[in-house]
């Protein structure tokens, strides 16, 4: 019973930690129509500048409140990043969804060469505050924190995002300019303003998962991102493109799936049976858990 709990609960922190970096993914491609395999690199953004942060920036550090500015930091280096992306990079592009491939996919490459020249390509110890180190008891079993803390950012992340599109002017925008971007922008509406807004938000999730990655894998390293980008896409796929609640279930099944299957199997089975599931949704339901809609 220890087990299970304990596998249970480590699978959700893994699965939170995909669905923070796939939020991002599903909110850009539902609303934005832009599929960025540069995503990656926001994290990575947003790790670094955490890791940075807490040994440099005044204020900031490894433990309380200090820990709290420099996930703050990172975050906010990662928005930026995702900001100038979106307008130099993809906003002449939005129309013509080869070149944003191409662009996005060399912009990836070329972020993790530039991560490697700066600070190397070895993994880097990251700061984390003690009690991340530490475990708590639930029914039973030893869970570690830094799983939980995974856990409670992404609930509140997904409270976030669905808040926004439902309740809020900006978010109002968005979901008509998905449906008829022509017809908001004959309203006077700037649709523009409203994706920009998007990119910014999908990068300060990527960089909250980069930052908590942190803290959960102990290490920061430039390939990091990546590794991370490719179950973040199928977590997008199995849950529906564009799909935020959909990516949620669909990460949580990955997690969980993973998990187990690494724990009572081979290690490394847990991913080829991530794959095989991949494969099913798409024969047998290609659009997804919950399809494409525009808000959930």
């Amino acid at each position: 019973m220890n087990t299970v709990v304990l596998l249970t609960l480590t699978g959700l922190g893994l699965a939170a930690l995909y669905f923070l970096v796939a939020s991002g993914l599903s909110l850009v491609f539902g609303l934005a129509d832009v599929l960025n395999f540069a995503h990656g690199l926001f994290l990575g953004v947003g790790a670094y500048a955490t890791w940075w942060a807490a040994g440099n920036l005044p204020g900031a550090g490894p433990d309380g409140f200090g820990f709290v500015v420099a996930v703050a930091f990172g975050v906010l280096a990662g928005t930026l990043v995702a900001v100038l992306v979106e307008l130099v990079l993809i906003r002449p592009l939005y129309s013509r969804t080869i070149e944003q491939v191409l662009v996005t996919v060399g912009l990836s490459l070329a972020g993790v060469a530039l991560l490697q020249a700066v600070w190397g390509a070895d993994p880097r110890p990251f700061p984390r505050p003690e009690w991340t180190r530490q475990v708590t008891p639930v029914l039973g079993a030893k869970v570690p924190n830094a799983g939980l803390l995974l856990i409670v950012a992404a609930a509140l992340v997904l409270a976030a995002i669905l808040a926004f599109l439902r309740f809020t002017r900006y978010g109002l925008v968005i979901r008509a300019g998905v449906e008829n971007r022509e017809m908001v922008t004959a309203l006077g509406i700037d649709v523009r303003k409203a994706f920009t807004l998007v990119f910014a938000i999908g990068g300060a999730a990527a960089a909250l998962a980069g930052a908590l990655g942190g803290v959960y894998f102990g290490s920061v390293s430039p390939g990091q991102g990546g590794s991370l980008l490719i179950f973040a896409f199928i977590v997008v796929v199995i849950g529906g493109m564009g799909s935020v609640v959909g990516s949620a279930y669909a990460a949580v099944a990955v997690g969980l799936l993973q998990q187990f299957v690494n724990y009572y199997g081979t290690s490394g089975l847990g991913d080829v049976c991530v794959v095989a599931l991949l494969a099913v949704v798409l024969l047998l339901r290609p659009q997804g858990i919950a399809g494409k809609v525009a808000v959930a």
